[in-house]
């Protein structure tokens, strides 16, 4: 049987779900464990109800939608992405990916050989609790939930705090546990990117997801007063962080044209115009598809940090540690199969950014499937994806899943 997606209330639903958290410039701010999430829950569970979708959670805060198979003892095919957002972030970054799962899942027409579960991991982004794919992690047991439930935002809140108020917002709702056995995992997603546009290709088959690796690195000098304290004397954080910045650029960002080195936050104190600086905290993010180079760029990093930070000491902590993986070869074959019967173009592409579905890949067979973004933007309120290639993404990924799902039991 061939599913039948409907363009028209897919794109509709991503619409309504962007209203949750909706910014003044078209984008949308609805981070994780937050009000505007416990809404978008309620929106979604409703949405599953209407076919007879199954909700439930489980310790990591991930939702669950099942649409109930012949064989419930079968382990399920497993759909989805996430529904959190950078603080200026788009409509379609991880949205479209539940949306297209649940519209998958609502097209197949009859009842599957096996659960179908559409999944919204927690805290992908890593915006409001840092680092991000906290569910997915969770879940894979790549992290202790303990350690994800200590982690504290911004204002102190921690994880488990949060955690509390969205179960407590669905007191009913059954719980699963962490790491229940999956049979696929299949995840859409924006490619977050430019070359699906260039190519003018609408199909993107993920071979697989570059490695990364994240720090947190805490400089610690001491106060001075700016106009009295010599230069020689100083022990300046802000001038041991600019060394160690200055020496990872030149060394660890220039190794290879695919290397990316980010700097992406820094926090100082006490940041104050005629004080010398005493503490700095900084992240970096680096990324690359080859996990031989990208552990001997870690390990210069880290022996930079040591060298340019006297007179001052720094602390580093390493936060992610994800090699790169492949993805599922059956699977991506059975994309490659759906996009030609469709009549829609498609090429393998490598994912830069990180996914949820890298920490599902060790688990069971995992693809995804990507499709165009406007310029390659996304993580910023002009975030676009054209309803052609939203349709599109949505209609594949339905093939690919009747094809697992609507087979007969095994």
């Amino acid at each position: 049987m061939t599913p039948r997606t409907k363009a028209d209330r897919l794109w509709g639903r991503l619409m309504a779900l962007a209203e949750i958290g909706a910014l003044p410039c078209g984008g949308v701010n609805r981070q994780a464990l937050s009000p505007g999430e416990i809404k978008a829950w309620r929106l979604l569970i409703g949405w599953g109800a209407e076919v007879g979708m199954e909700p439930s959670t489980d310790p990591a805060g991930n939702l669950f939608l099942t649409l109930p198979g012949r064989d419930r003892t079968l382990p399920p095919l497993l759909m989805g992405s996430h529904i959190d957002t950078q603080p200026t972030g788009g409509k379609f970054d991880g949205a479209f990916g539940v949306l297209a799962a649940l519209e998958a899942a609502q097209s197949l027409g009859s009842t599957p050989a096996r659960d179908v579960t559409v999944v919204a991991w927690m805290n992908e982004e890593g915006s409001r609790f840092a680092p991000g794919m906290m569910g997915s992690e969770a879940f894979a047991g790549v992290r202790p939930l303990a350690e994800i439930l200590a982690t504290r935002d911004a204002e102190g809140t921690s994880v488990a705090e949060a955690l509390s108020a969205l179960h407590a917002a669905f007191p009913e709702m059954p719980r699963r546990p962490l790491g229940f056995p999956i049979a696929w995992y299949l995840e859409p997603h924006i490619e977050q990117g430019p070359l699906l546009e260039q190519h003018g290709t609408p199909i993107g088959i993920v071979t697989g997801i570059q490695g990364k690796k994240t720090w947190e690195m805490a400089v610690r000098g001491e106060e001075g007063h700016a106009g009295t304290l010599d230069m020689a004397d100083r022990r300046d954080a802000l001038a041991g962080f600019a060394r160690m910045a200055d020496a990872m650029f030149r060394e660890v960002g220039t190794i290879d044209p695919v290397i990316k080195f980010t700097i992406g936050m820094v926090r100082m104190e006490p940041n104050a115009p005629s004080v010398v600086p005493a503490s700095l905290i900084f992240r970096i993010d680096l990324r690359h598809p080859d996990n031989v180079v990208l552990d001997a760029a870690g390990e210069r990093l880290e022996v930079l940090a040591g060298f340019y930070a006297p007179p001052c000491t720094v602390d580093v902590k390493r936060l992610v540690d994800a090699p790169s993986n492949g993805f599922d070869k059956d699977l991506r074959a059975r994309i490659a199969s759906a996009a030609k019967g469709l009549g829609e173009a498609a090429m393998p592409i490598l994912s830069a950014a990180g996914h949820d579905a890298r920490h599902m890949a060790p688990l069971c067979p995992a693809a995804m499937i990507f499709i165009p973004c406007r310029d390659g933007v996304s993580h910023a309120e002009h975030e676009w994806a054209e309803p052609a290639h939203v349709a599109a993404g949505a209609a594949v990924l339905a093939e690919v899943a009747a094809g697992l799902v609507l087979e007969p039991a095994s």
